[in-house]
């Protein structure tokens, strides 16, 4: 199986406490040419957006601002729908998730219902009521429009690793799940960034790796009725730099990951692989979140950029 690759190209982010802003702005040209050189010859390479509702409350900034504005040389765009509303009503929900579709065109080639539900962070749905029944009707309504559009859109959602034994997120979703989302989902997103928030040794990555994407088809899945010929792809992966942590040990993590998704994407299968982020929040920062970036804040390459891009070419 061949990985479809992607990118977030913003520089807004969220940490344990909020939102995370840029020391400096976007630059949408040079994000621009930043994805250009990535890409290279490939045909194409997913941008990811994300985009909240909350009816009544204020919802996150849209990040990128204009994701569009990028989209060119055959790019598409992998868009996030969070569900942000504090009360858990879903009205207006269903629609907004229409209109995203309408709105979305021939450039919108997926969409991601919620961000990370099983997340309980002040950022990730998670932490907002009613949040399964949401992923369910957005699912739902996403693949209702794509169908009357014509439209071959992927519709999807994703989730982070479960290591607690006693989380029954995937079992309250299977018994919330009905034939109308199973048939309406295209793909089950994880997030995960190993050697991050729990420290993993060199050499034992791509088991841990392995480990976790196994359990997320075998073990995670099944509970909520998800079979196999669904695919799986990883959404958000990043190493961090920053004090003690090297750009050389991220572009050694960076190949070591994306190594051990594709080899084994043909047996749990995985069908992309989006990284997190094009470029750093702030470099000069000691925070674990300000550093993801292939780029620095100003710009400048990293590592990780070429192996990237070199990774894409080599394996796309």
């Amino acid at each position: 199986m061949t990985l479809r690759f992607g990118i977030y190209p913003g520089g807004v982010l969220g940490d344990e406490q909020g939102i995370v802003h840029p020391v400096r702005p976007d630059e949408p040209d040079r994000i621009s040419e930043a994805l250009d050189a990535l890409q290279g010859d490939a045909a194409t390479l997913s941008v990811r957006a994300y985009r909240s509702f909350a009816a009544t409350a204020v919802p996150l900034p849209p990040a990128p601002a204009d994701p569009t504005a990028y989209l060119r040389r055959g790019r598409t765009l992998d868009l996030v729908l969070q569900f942000r509303e504090p009360s858990g009503a879903l009205d207006g929900w269903p629609e907004f998730v229409r209109e995203a579709v309408r709105a979305g065109g021939p450039d919108l080639a997926s969409v991601q219902i919620c961000e990370e539900p099983n997340a309980d962070l002040p950022v990730l749905d998670g932490s907002t009521p009613n949040v399964l029944t949401a992923l369910v009707e957005g699912v739902v309504a996403a693949k209702q429009e794509a169908r009357a559009l014509g439209s071959d859109l992927e519709v999807g959602f994703n989730a982070v690793p479960t290591f607690d034994p006693a989380d029954t997120f995937w079992s309250d979703l299977g018994a919330l799940a009905d034939d109308r989302f199973r048939q309406s989902l295209d793909y089950v997103g994880l997030d995960f960034f190993p050697d991050v928030f729990r420290p993993v040794a060199a050499g034992q990555l791509a088991d841990a790796v392995t480990a976790v994407l196994t359990a997320f088809r075998r073990d995670d899945l099944p509970r909520a009725g998800i079979p196999g010929s669904v695919p799986i792809r990883v959404c958000e992966n990043g190493w961090p730099t920053g004090p003690g942590r090297s750009e050389q040990r991220q572009s050694a993590v960076l190949e070591t990951v994306v190594r051990t998704v594709d080899a084994l994407a043909a047996d749990l299968n995985i069908d992309g692989y989006s990284f997190f982020s094009l470029r750093d929040a702030d470099s000069g920062a000691e925070g674990l979140f300000h550093g993801f970036g292939l780029l620095r804040d100003d710009y400048t390459p990293k590592a990780a950029f070429d192996t990237y891009r070199r990774l894409i070419e080599e394996l796309r």
